[in-house]
């Protein structure tokens, strides 16, 4: 065994900073080596003292090394990449100075706009290259020569391919965030074609919550020399997360998250389905219950209700969704695994995983929505027979057994009757308007938002308890 993990790090060529026990803790952005304009925006963003990944991955990449970058999520890895590149861009301005890849577009928004906020003092420009806004509309944000370019890969190799002009022949960072994502088999042949167009003299940093070590991945992403840090266990949660479960007969999962909701009526919650279809019919069923719950989800095709569909029919809506999530309009997000990487929302007090992952990595990102940069929050469970062996897989992924939810199933049950009402009125909303929505005009986005979250004059109907 010894000899292959040797043989491991030989392959891989990768130096590891390990984490020391009596490590004295830097106090600052400053002892980092960040230059002082830096320095002060961290302090206007309210950003006192580094965390892990940020004190051991920043002094780094100021020195010129690639990195790979492991942390919990929620421990600031975006600000671990962003300053180094900005402080590198005020030594040496240009445009197209760092392209940053993203798996989803939520994300790719998000990390621009701490590129912003961070960059706000010294001129930054960034241009985001999404799905779902025109083409013509980031060809002229990127006419206008912006210093860091964030994207989804797809979108990125059509603006290379169609856009005139448009170069990354000067880029000097590369930065793959959720870096386990974008280097699997769905994002291999345009982050391929994003490789061999771009300089080979470089500065690349790959972060995530979970990470491959195959060799192969690694050396298609041209890495030299990195740096790889490891600033918590692979597969860790944070302290501040209580992880519960329950096992749940079927036919009663809706009854269970209906009743931990109202039990839990002062939180912000985002729950977790498998599909695209659970997402529509259980937001539908919650507002049916007086919950103010909004649907998000990867694919917005779904016949549903026209109310939900001119929220997130396009991926416009679908980031409206969120920012009504965000903004506090609704305090339930359903949603599928598109909303569980990377996501900053700070008020998210609990994560329900209505669904089990079945790739258990998949758990770490979901319950990381919650209890981020210090604070507490808690991750249910729901777990029937059929998703058993997946919850397993969980334990042993995270190396603990997880504590029961408690829960008087006779308590539950009293919820059957309406939840099952509740679910039934909403399946036949669902057959009733497929053939509707086409015929219908209009979109009155933000009245139709109001009627969805079950708003009337600002105020939301209650859901009274039992």
């Amino acid at each position: 065994m010894m000899v292959e993990e040797k043989r491991e790090v030989e392959e891989e060529e990768v130096k590891v900073v390990e984490e020391e026990e009596e490590e004295e803790r830097i106090q600052s952005f400053k002892e980092l080596g960040v230059c002082s304009e830096l320095v002060e925006a961290c302090d206007n963003l309210g950003w006192k003292a580094p965390t892990r990944i940020q004190m051991e991955a920043i002094p780094h990449a100021i020195q010129g090394s690639d990195i790979i970058g492991l942390a919990q999520t929620g421990s600031g890895k975006t600000a671990a990449f962003a300053l180094p590149i900005l402080q590198a861009l005020l030594q040496a301005p240009q445009p197209f100075f760092a392209c940053v890849l993203s798996p989803t577009r939520e994300l790719a928004i998000q990390i621009s706009e701490q590129f912003e906020a961070l960059g706000s003092g010294i001129g930054v420009k960034c241009a985001v290259l999404v799905g779902g806004v025109a083409q013509t509309d980031q060809s002229i944000a990127l006419a206008k020569r912006p210093h860091i370019v964030v994207a989804t890969p797809g979108r990125l190799i059509d603006h290379l391919s169609n856009t005139k002009g448009f170069t990354l022949r000067m880029l000097k960072y590369l930065v793959l965030d959720e870096a386990d994502r974008l280097l699997n088999e769905d994002f291999e042949k345009s982050l391929d074609e994003i490789l061999n167009v771009i300089p080979r003299e470089r500065k690349t940093y790959l972060f995530s919550a979970t990470m491959t070590k195959k060799v192969k991945k690694l050396q298609r992403a041209c890495l030299r020399n990195p740096v790889k840090i490891e600033a918590a266990s692979k597969y860790s949660t944070v302290d501040t997360l209580k992880q519960q479960y329950r096992f749940v007969p079927a036919k009663y999962k809706e009854c269970y998250l209906v009743y931990i909701l109202t039990e839990m009526s002062g939180s912000t919650s985002m729950v977790f389905t498998r599909t695209c279809d659970a997402t529509g019919l259980l937001a539908l069923m919650l507002r049916n219950l007086g919950l103010r719950a909004i649907p998000i989800s990867g694919h917005m095709t779904q016949v549903w209700p026209l109310s939900v569909l001119r929220i997130c029919h396009s991926e416009a809506k679908r980031l409206g969704a969120l920012n009504k999530f965000k903004g506090g309009e609704c305090n339930i997000l359903i949603c599928t695994d598109v909303a569980s990487r990377g996501l900053d929302i700070p008020s998210v007090d609990m994560v329900i995983n209505y669904d089990i992952p079945t790739n258990s990595k998949d758990y770490i990102h979901r319950v990381g929505r919650t209890a981020r940069a210090g604070r507490s929050g808690v991750a249910i469970s729901l777990v029937n027979q059929y998703e058993l062996e997946w919850y397993i897989q969980i334990e042993k992924l995270i190396g603990k057994k997880l504590p029961e939810f408690p829960a008087q199933e006779e308590e539950v049950l009293l919820l059957l009757e309406r939840v099952t009402e509740a679910k039934r009125i909403s399946q036949m909303k669902l057959k009733e308007t497929g053939g509707k929505k086409k015929r219908r005009g209009g979109d009155d986005v933000d009245e139709d938002v109001d009627r969805y979250l079950g708003l009337k004059n600002g105020k939301a109907k209650k859901f009274k308890n039992r």
